[in-house]
């Protein structure tokens, strides 16, 4: 699709009757609104590529850059490789909005036919139409599996267990916006050549009457190896903290697909606001970390472990741009708003609960009263074996 000459028509329609579609993240195909037909995404495309085989759009041409991409695959030295980004949409843009809120500033990519009433992320009602342009075509996409009333449900399970939550927080607790946003992602490949050297140590204890004999003896180890990383995601969205997003993770790229607009309708996509050169301090220290993780954990069995020397080379590949399924949901406690974040894929729930200060200072009594039980039980028993003794 990245080669083709642009579509003429980009506004995806029901093959049976014509009207609206939206996204099923269950089944992983289109529904039309209104006679409930279903297509796969490749008999949406399929479809598309026949009535531009028959309509071929006059004057358009395959983007150069798209030309250039095919043959801009090596590495250049340290840098990372961002050859590959393309911001051709072809005729996919004339079909896309993008929205601005004007209180936090975010910019918000969606099908033309999007009715954007609220920003996703402060919730802010007014948000302004812009002209769509500039924009990056991403490379990749992971579809929503997530249903937006499972989503509501997972964080009602999110809630339980929670010993200092207000009781009424989840009782009457009203959620005041839940959105299905594509956030971006740049997607980072490299290879790291490790060598690692630890320091550690096994001890043993012998006890002879009333003598206790302790022997250590230390290692020298040394590990080496090379680990390949295959798109090490950076979030792209100043609106989205690093570690909220970091805590959404992992995804699971088995559902990687090519993009395709066909995957938007019924959802809204944050465009990027962090460069890719901004975001390459971040990508080189998850890279270096997770490397040192790999290795420190092939040192196993020992009573104590300690790195004393470390040299990571890391060769930097291709950077691609993804988008990545999150839901926001909104809730109100107290005039106070609260953020939550479901992973529309895995439907793993993160955000920040409030806190009980009745419950909070119930609970500190009742640990307070449990741990002075038990010191005062070890006290009497240390006092009674050493009299034995």
């Amino acid at each position: 699709m990245w080669g083709k000459m642009a579509k003429s028509i980009t506004n995806y329609k029901c093959l049976a009757c014509g009207g609206g579609l939206r996204f099923d993240p269950t089944s992983g195909k289109v529904v039309c609104e209104y006679c409930d037909s279903t297509f796969t995404i490749e008999e949406m495309e399929k479809a598309y590529d026949s009535h531009e085989n028959e309509n071929p759009a006059s004057g358009t041409e395959s983007s150069g850059q798209n030309q250039n991409e095919n043959s801009a695959s090596e590495n250049h030295g340290d840098e990372w490789n961002t050859n590959g980004l393309n911001s051709d949409w072809g005729a996919d843009g004339a079909n896309m909005k993008e929205y601005n809120c004007p209180s936090c500033g975010a910019n918000i990519l969606c099908e033309a036919s999007t009715a954007a009433t609220s920003c996703p992320y402060c919730d802010n009602p007014t948000v302004i139409e812009t002209q769509f342009s500039g924009n990056l075509r991403p490379d990749y996409i992971i579809p929503f599996k997530v249903k937006k009333q499972e989503a509501v449900d997972a964080l009602k399970k999110f809630y339980k267990g929670k010993t200092l939550l207000p009781k009424l927080f989840s009782e009457e607790n009203h959620l005041q916006e839940v959105k299905g946003i594509y956030v971006p992602f740049w997607l980072f490949n490299a290879t790291a050549d490790a060598r690692m050297r630890y320091h550690a140590t096994k001890s043993t204890t012998v006890r002879h009457g009333e003598n206790v004999t302790t022997t250590t003896s230390h290692y020298d180890c040394a590990r080496s190896g090379t680990i390949d990383f295959e798109k090490i995601p950076v979030d792209a969205s100043k609106k989205m903290p690093d570690d909220l997003m970091d805590s959404l993770e992992p995804f699971n790229y088995a559902d990687l697909a090519d993009f395709s607009t066909a995957y938007l309708p019924g959802y809204l996509a944050d465009k990027y606001d962090v460069s890719v050169e901004d975001c390459f301090e971040r990508a080189n220290q998850r890279c270096l970390e997770s490397a040192e993780s790999v290795m420190r954990k092939t040192v196993s069995g020992y009573d104590s472990v300690s790195l004393t020397d470390k040299q990571i080379n890391l060769k930097k590949g291709a950077v691609k741009y993804g988008l990545l399924p999150v839901y926001l949901l909104y809730t109100k406690w107290n005039d106070e708003k609260f953020l939550f974040g479901v992973n529309g894929q895995t439907g793993k729930v993160v955000g920040n609960l409030p806190i009980s200060g009745g419950r909070c200072f119930l609970h500190f009594i009742k640990k307070f009263f449990i741990y002075s039980v038990i010191a005062a039980f070890a006290i009497v028993a240390f006092t009674f074996i050493s009299r034995m003794i």
